[in-house]
């Protein structure tokens, strides 16, 4: 339906208590992408939060499908939104009998500048002050809400955190990776971060053409004294980090292995999405 003629009960508890969790799902020519893995991150993130999946993943896979088709651009951004459901005021889980409520929405995909892609993103740290289960993708993002309006207000990107202002976990709204001495360098995947389907393209990518790589706590002066950054996630995609902090990184252009790894996602991409044979 129109999104205007959408209607959520106020007493639904994603309203209430942000008690539920979403998914972003990137389409490219009306395919979508890594559809699997980003089902399995969904029902990790249900599983988390004690939600029952509503659907199975072949009925999931039928509704986004229906979605794409409805909407006009090859290019799309899937959105799904879960929450507990609609019950009265309380904190603890309702009874069985509340079934959650299902939001889903396409909006066009937007691919990042040349211009920000030609010069690189600029962006600033912020000590991350998030909750313990940031593997969930919570709809409770009022934490990333302002420490991702830290960099609106610098006018910066991206908002890089680390926790106790000790170690690298991700951005506001992706995973961070750096280079040193040709080597890159990812923080690990747990509960302090959430587990980025990107991310995992990234290292596969690595892998493949040889790239030396890391999976390890990243202090914050290795970040400073970082050859190359890059930012990631399903919607930015491979975006070059050439200034944090008023700090250029590296020569201040961004850098070698960072722009191959941008190409060969684009590669990638256009290989398993855009072929005539998908």
């Amino acid at each position: 339906m129109p999104i205007e003629h959408a209607q959520i009960s106020v007493l639904d508890r994603g309203f209430i208590f942000g008690d539920g969790v979403y998914e972003v799902i990137p389409v490219y020519s009306r395919h979508a992408f890594r559809l699997q893995e980003h089902l399995e991150r969904l029902q990790h993130s249900l599983d988390g939060v004690r939600i029952p999946n509503p659907y199975t993943n072949n009925a999931w896979i039928s509704i986004l499908q229906e979605l794409i088709k409805r909407n006009s651009p090859d290019d799309q951004s899937l959105y799904i939104h879960i929450t507990r459901g609609i019950a009265q005021r309380d904190l603890a889980f309702p009874d069985s009998s509340v079934s959650p409520t299902v939001f889903l929405m396409s909006c066009p995909l937007t691919s990042p500048s040349q211009e920000l892609l030609k010069i690189g993103a600029h962006a600033i740290t912020a000590i991350d002050n998030r909750w313990l289960r940031c593997d969930i993708k919570s709809i409770s993002l009022l934490p990333n809400v302002l420490l991702r309006q830290l960099a609106a207000d610098a006018d910066r990107t991206e908002t890089l955190l680390f926790r106790e202002d000790t170690f690298l976990t991700e951005g506001t709204a992706s995973n961070i990776f750096m280079v040193k001495n040709d080597v890159l360098l990812a923080p690990p995947k747990d509960h302090l971060m959430l587990p980025g389907i990107t991310y995992d393209v990234v290292l596969e990518l690595a892998r493949s053409q040889n790239i030396p790589y890391q999976i390890r706590r990243i202090r914050k002066d290795e970040v400073f004294s970082a050859d190359e950054l890059l930012m990631c996630s399903s919607t930015k995609e491979v975006i070059p980090i050439t200034k944090l902090d008023n700090q250029t990184i590296g020569n201040g252009f961004p850098g070698p292995v960072v722009n191959k790894l941008r190409l060969l996602y684009q590669s990638y991409k256009n290989e398993t999405m855009r072929s005539s044979e998908c």
